[in-house]
């Protein structure tokens, strides 16, 4: 089965548990990003705000786990995994940003998991790496939960 088909079903299974669950896998593995889920169930009746705020803690307690694997199994485990131009990429954006470079990974279209991993690889500390997750993560997944909750409404999907 297709991962975008599982993700999916998880989605609409579970409704906000199911938004938590992509969005935490999100962060530290696997590749489809939370924003179509959380788009979707938005336009199908899931309030916007708690969907944003449940794929926002579902995202932080990710990317913690990735930094805590990043922190434990360090250079070699990440270069097999998201290969060695990230890693040189990553330091490079961590010397240049530090927390900033995860608030602009949380928003933006970067690969949110790389910068976990490297948060820990480089050892910054969990504090500025969760403030950085939540200033960046939070608005971006507001946004697409409003967005999916107007086309919604716009195509008469919620009620």
């Amino acid at each position: 089965m297709d991962l975008y088909l599982i993700m999916q079903s998880i989605v609409d299974n579970y409704g906000y548990l199911g938004i938590f669950l992509v969005a935490f896998t999100e962060s530290f593995i696997q590749p489809v990003p939370p924003d179509i889920f959380i788009m979707g169930a938005s336009a199908f009746g899931l309030n916007p705000i708690i969907s944003a705020i449940v794929a926002t803690i579902g995202s932080l307690f990710g990317g913690l786990f990735g930094h805590f694997l990043g922190n434990k199994l360090g250079h070699p485990v990440f270069i097999k995994l998201f290969g060695d131009k990230y890693l040189i990429k990553g330091e490079d954006f961590f010397n240049k940003y530090g927390v900033w470079g995860v608030t602009i990974a949380g928003f933006t279209p970067l690969p949110y998991k790389v910068i976990a991993w490297l948060a820990g690889i480089f050892e910054m500390k969990c504090i500025p790496f969760s403030i950085g997750t939540l200033i960046g993560r939070f608005p971006r997944f507001l946004i697409v939960a409003y967005f999916g909750y107007k086309a919604g409404a716009l195509f008469g999907l919620t009620v």
